[in-house]
């Protein structure tokens, strides 16, 4: 077996377009954060319909920084969910904050509205929820939830570029929306993130955060407030405004690769089968889950995984839940406590998904998985 994998779980989709807008800006007398960035920022909050959007270093530092300008800290609470590919969330204890971990619903895996207002307490001031792996929240309930209970909505869409919910796209629910372009998103910058609002209050010191006045950055000595220096560089924005370009026709490919997917799991028998909200009118996968049946263990599922290590196929799994990692658990989190959240996390697995695999490729991919599935689990497992 060679040093990488044959089959790489993630493999950004580049064109020459990128590779002339890095070089220009490479070039370029500057580097770090100048017009580029806010190029980038003003074509993302056009593309999404807000009015601003702040480029950030990533989206976990986007979330800080948002709960920062909204006052949140030490003695408030933030309803959030313990499941989901990226860890966004870690920003809440990163503020100082209590983060109240609620339980996901079975089928689309995000937050559920009626657990999350069983949450709210009067220390509670904001709700982050997330479109998990692409599948966008219950956003209308969440909606009437928040303004009911006097809550900052936070849309967590880290996940999930491109799907529409109630036909407009994701990142257009939140009082505050967070986008991470971090692999394997199909939109990538390398590392970065985004936050949009349509709250000029809120972008102004979203970006007092993030880092210096253009005033006082000739200045060794600390200005109004301290920075956090999350900014995004020029190069990375570079990158970010071509992508962000040819989204159409990245996420058109991905199409493409999930139903090549779809077509070989009819006989992938006994594992969940992938579902759409009604209330979603289109949806783009982070990655291709697959959720084994309930006969299997997570050390069953990780000899799935590492048997398509060994046919030199990376993937991982889907997830770490937060309340069972050791921050939390020292927070007096403890394993069995979501119920719904462990099921789904012991038995899924994320296979590669980007514009490169071919055909023959993704059958090889579902096929090993398969075999190793029979081999692990003693026959066809039912999911329930």
């Amino acid at each position: 077996m060679s040093g990488q994998p044959s089959i790489l779980f993630s493999d950004p989709d580049m064109s020459l377009s990128e590779l002339e807008a890095v070089e220009e800006v490479l070039k370029s007398p500057g580097l770090s954060g100048g017009p580029v960035v806010e190029d980038f920022e003003a074509a993302f909050a056009e593309y999404l319909g807000r009015q601003y959007a702040v480029a950030v270093s990533s989206a976990t530092m986007g979330l800080l920084l948002a709960l920062r300008a909204y006052g949140i800290g030490p003695g408030d609470e933030v309803i959030a969910s313990p499941f989901g590919f990226r860890e966004t969330a870690h920003a809440i204890a990163l503020a100082g904050a209590k983060p109240v971990f609620v339980d996901i619903d079975y089928w689309t895996c995000t937050i559920v509205p009626d657990k999350a207002a069983a949450a709210v307490t009067p220390q509670t001031k904001a709700i982050v929820a997330c479109n998990v792996n692409g599948h966008p929240a219950l956003w209308a309930q969440l909606r009437a939830l928040a303004d009911e209970r006097g809550l900052i909505l936070i849309e967590d869409s880290s996940e999930a570029i491109g799907s529409r919910y109630q036909g407009k796209l994701v990142g257009s629910f939140g009082d505050c929306s967070i986008f991470d372009f971090t692999q394997p998103s199909a939109l990538t910058t390398g590392e970065g993130g985004m936050v949009v609002t349509d709250d000029r209050d809120l972008a102004v010191r979203l970006r007092g955060y993030r880092n210096r006045r253009l005033d006082e950055r000739k200045s060794v000595v600390l200005g109004d407030l301290p920075p956090y220096r999350a900014e995004m560089s020029d190069i990375n924005a570079a990158l970010g405004l071509s992508q962000l370009e040819r989204l159409d026709g990245i996420l058109e490919r991905r199409k493409d690769v999930e139903a090549y997917y779809d077509a070989f799991m009819q006989s992938f028998e006994g594992i969940k089968p992938a579902y759409q909200a009604p209330e979603v009118d289109e949806l783009h996968w982070m990655v291709y889950l697959v959720h084994l049946g309930t006969r299997f263990t997570r050390s069953s599922r990780d000899v799935v995984i590492q048997d398509l290590a060994t046919a030199e196929v990376e993937s991982v799994a889907f997830c770490s839940p937060l309340h069972t990692q050791r921050h939390y658990v020292d927070m007096g989190y403890r394993k069995g406590q979501f119920f719904v959240t462990e099921k789904l996390a012991d038995r899924a697995i994320a296979l590669p998904f980007h514009c490169h695999l071919t055909e023959d490729q993704i059958g090889f991919i579902v096929q090993t998985a398969k075999d190793s599935s029979i081999n692990v689990g003693a026959g066809a497992a039912i999911y329930l």
